[in-house]
């Protein structure tokens, strides 16, 4: 289901592809995130994303007007993973909801893995 919202002048539809894709980049620049990540089915490898399919990497489901992300991120070595997350997490909320004025309900973050960064 796409976003919607009534305005006096018409109606206006989101795509979820948008939202992902200004999710993705709103993820990718917070501290101790390398990059999206996306798992291969067939053979279980994660792969990092390049910054033009950051999409791939966010799964977005809307539901009466509210928006669930999923993220599946790898992140620096030796960084805590509960600050990288609520990082993203208030970041994101606060980016997306500004950029398409839905409500977030729910983000979760999947770390699919970890990366030495000089």
């Amino acid at each position: 289901m796409k976003g919607r919202m009534s305005t006096k002048m018409g109606n206006i539809v989101v795509a979820n592809d948008v939202i992902a894709k200004y999710a993705g980049l709103a993820a990718v620049e917070c501290s101790g995130v390398v990059g999206m990540a996306v798992v291969s089915v067939a053979d279980g490898l994660v792969k990092l994303l390049k910054r033009e399919s950051l999409s791939k990497g966010v799964k977005v489901e809307i539901e009466n007007n509210k928006i669930k992300l999923d993220f599946h991120i790898i992140i620096v070595y030796g960084v805590r993973i509960s600050a990288v997350s609520d990082n993203i997490i208030s970041n994101v909320k606060y980016a997306v909801e500004q950029f398409t004025g839905m409500e977030i309900s729910k983000i979760n973050i999947f770390v699919e893995g970890v990366r030495v960064v000089d």
